[in-house]
């Protein structure tokens, strides 16, 4: 059973009742992400999230580790481009530690020199390593150009010399700013009892500012190429055009088309490119959608002597869509879908948070039900409307490339392929 309460300083307090659970997750999930940085700041949610677990004024950060060993709980948090989330999942009975320790982070952290610079070098690895990870570069380098000169189109880790010069000065600003109750929600999922769990975070999470922060930059989607050679075995490409909003009516159309062009074994680019044409070993697509603007996105790894070949596959499959799905196709991919939308709520965790990205994003909770209903009314007049649309995107596709690149279609050919 879900419910949802508000303490009087502002914060949303829900609950997922799930009696026959040993365990419960309790997740703070924070209406602040990447895109809300300024330029200066590039980086420093991710640093915060970090520093979150490493001492406050009451424990130390090895009194925060074997606190939750000593209970077999775990703590863990993540950072996207709108919201952070910090979440911890243990028994039954330590649901009031569970609590208390996040309040206890996230009210009172020290960012301490110390382990300041330690975490800062951990970041800096990271980086590295990042870009050493071509398949998650080239991400970057297509966000950057979908969205360029603007937050939403910058890395959630930042850049390294930027990270290098975080204070905690600087930590303890941006969580003061952004932290704040308008912009957060705290939820349990699992063997969690509402009232009880509504009064302990009343007790806890009594420091927080009420008022609310800035809204991010408004996006603005621009497209374009990227091209970066590397001495690579592969070349990464990738593909995109402007999508929706996940507020947008067409949201889970979009989605319906992602999948079905590239979003299983059976589908259009997997069949073609790989099975049929075997220019690929790795072809799929997908859909971001975010509060202001959304892309679908193509993402292909393939060799260097391959990608002329497979780019205008690629495109084909592409134009294809604008001939429509019938009805089998259309049933296949909306069981994708659902299949892994219902999946994410076999876990406490995943319901946890769940609840507090629909609170956050839409004002209030989808059940599941709603959302497959919204899934299973996508027909085949939606998917043709919406790929026309995509059609009409086509001029300003992004594109970015990186590894070997002889022989690949300049940016204009590929466009010239896909408009109409």
């Amino acid at each position: 059973m879900y419910q949802i309460s508000t303490l009087p300083n502002g914060l949303r307090v829900a609950t997922e009742q799930l009696p026959g659970m040993e365990s419960a997750t309790v997740a703070v999930t924070v209406d602040v992400g990447a895109r809300f940085e300024r330029e200066v700041e590039g980086g420093i949610s991710h640093l915060l999230e970090h520093m979150a677990f490493k001492g406050t004024k009451r424990r130390t950060a090895l009194q925060i580790a074997q606190e939750m060993d000593m209970v077999g709980g775990n703590m863990n948090a993540y950072t996207s481009l709108e919201n952070t989330v910090y979440y911890v999942r243990v028994l039954k009975d330590d649901v009031a530690l569970a609590v208390n320790m996040l309040a206890d982070i996230l009210q009172n952290s020290t960012f301490d020199e110390q382990e300041l610079a330690r975490e800062r070098d951990v970041i800096l690895q990271e980086i590295a390593m990042h870009f050493d990870t071509p398949d998650d570069l080239v991400f970057d380098y297509f966000s950057e150009t979908a969205y360029p000169d603007q937050p939403l189109g910058r890395s959630i880790l930042g850049k390294p010399e930027r990270v290098s010069a975080f204070t905690r000065d600087d930590l303890a600003q941006y969580m003061g700013a952004h932290y704040r109750t308008p912009h957060m929600i705290v939820t349990a999922a699992g063997n969690v009892n509402h009232e009880a769990f509504l009064k302990l975070a009343g007790d806890h999470f009594s420091q927080l500012s009420s008022t609310k922060h800035e809204a991010p930059m408004q996006a603005l989607y621009k497209g374009g190429d990227k091209r970066v050679k590397r001495k690579l075995e592969q070349l990464h490409l990738m593909l995109g055009f402007e999508g929706v909003s996940f507020l947008d009516p067409d949201y889970y159309a979009w989605q319906v088309l992602s999948t079905l062009l590239g979003g299983g074994m059976s589908s259009r680019l997997f069949q073609e490119v790989r099975e049929k044409r075997g220019l690929a070993y790795t072809v799929q697509s997908f859909t971001s959608g975010y509060e202001d603007t959304g892309v679908l996105g193509i993402y292909a790894a393939t060799a260097e002597n391959k990608g002329p070949e497979m780019l205008p596959v690629v495109c084909d499959e592409v134009m294809k869509l604008q001939l429509g799905a019938d009805g089998q196709e259309l049933k296949r991919a909306k069981n994708q879908i659902k299949a892994s939308l219902l999946m994410t709520r076999e876990s406490s965790s995943g319901i946890a948070e769940w609840i507090g990205r629909h609170v956050l994003c839409y004002g209030r909770y989808k059940p599941a039900s709603e959302i497959v209903a919204l899934i299973d009314a996508v027909n085949e007049d939606d998917i043709l409307r919406v790929s026309k649309t995509l059609a009409a995107n086509a001029n300003r596709m992004t594109l970015t490339a990186l590894g070997p690149q002889k022989g690949l279609p300049k940016y204009d050919a590929v466009v010239k392929r896909l408009v109409i």
